[in-house]
């Protein structure tokens, strides 16, 4: 009898599902990977804005913080990082960004603030003014 060549049909079958496995074992811990990387950006940037606010505005500004953060208020530091990792930027709904003035007086100068970023692996990441 003549031997035959090949792989049979269950084989086959087994060597794709292990290779589905494989494939799909991959792409979520991509994906974890990509939010971590992310989360990293996240902070980066609030980390940028709160030594900005710190070392750049408040002892220009007698201690007190702004009322509102912009590039325009900020210029020492990147535009880019207002924008958070999925293009929103820094006080629009939506944005993983935020910046809460707090004992402000009418002419707009605050004593305190929060900056908060919203994390996707992680709880949020939040920085407070010293002063």
């Amino acid at each position: 009898m003549k031997a035959k060549k090949g792989f049979t049909l269950i084989e086959l079958m087994i060597v794709g599902a292990f290779a589905a496995l494989l494939l799909i074992i991959f792409f979520v811990q991509k994906a974890n990977v990509d939010a971590m990387d992310r989360d990293d950006d996240r902070k980066v940037a609030i980390n940028a804005m709160y030594y900005a606010l710190e070392e750049y505005y408040a002892p220009s500004h007698n201690g007190f913080y702004p009322s509102e953060i912009s590039e325009d208020v900020l210029p020492v530091i990147d535009p880019e990082l207002f924008t958070d990792p999925f293009g929103t930027n820094l006080g629009i709904d939506g944005s993983s960004y935020s910046y809460e003035p707090a004992n402000c007086d009418e002419s707009g100068q605050c004593r305190e603030y929060i900056l908060r970023a919203q994390l996707e692996k992680e709880d949020t990441y939040i920085k407070r003014g010293k002063r």
